[in-house]
């Protein structure tokens, strides 16, 4: 389940076909709470409709009484306004369906951890895809940095991705 944020910036920076092989066989989801989020997001950056339009993304409408009440609840918590209604579906679908999160807000994060939900951010999701060979480091550190050229927040500057990865054993020993 997939966060706007994430998905987001790899469109903006030309990599929605990276997460495409990280993601494999597993089931890319996007709630409808991120899907409004990416139609209003697109009226002003067409690259986004890249996001909408794939095939391999599938677009879930939280309807069942368990995601209303995980919604409401996780709202509750996190939302304000229109803000973090995104994070709010993700974590409630990942909770019900089950599934993985892919968040990499702050409170969506604390969240997740406060109720047990199994996450993934961006980050930890690509040095996973460089531990089981579907993606390699130099791949990965080009992907950084041009997310970090589309201003998304990532815990260093270009050039950085590996040094970062070492620092905090993302590899393994």
């Amino acid at each position: 389940m997939f966060d706007t944020g994430p998905l987001s910036h790899f469109a903006k920076a030309g990599w929605l076909g990276a997460l495409k092989a990280v993601a494999g066989n597993s089931r890319a989801v996007i709630p409808d709470a991120v899907v409004a989020e990416l139609e209003t997001g697109s009226r002003t950056d067409p690259r986004l409709q890249t996001i909408l339009d794939a095939d391999w993304i599938e677009h879930y409408v939280l309807t069942t009484d368990a995601e209303v009440r995980a919604f409401t609840r996780f709202s509750s918590a996190l939302a304000s306004g229109k803000r973090n209604r995104g994070e709010a579906a993700v974590l409630a679908l990942a909770e019900t369906l089950p599934g993985v999160a892919v968040i990499d807000d702050a409170a969506g994060r604390k969240a997740a951890q406060a109720h047990g939900i199994p996450l993934r951010p961006t980050l930890t999701l690509l040095c996973d895809a460089i531990r089981e060979g579907l993606l390699t480091l130099p791949l990965v550190s080009a992907l950084a940095d041009d997310m970090l050229a589309t201003k998304y927040r990532l815990p260093f500057k270009p050039g950085g991705f590996e040094t970062w990865a070492n620092e905090n054993n993302m590899f393994g020993s």
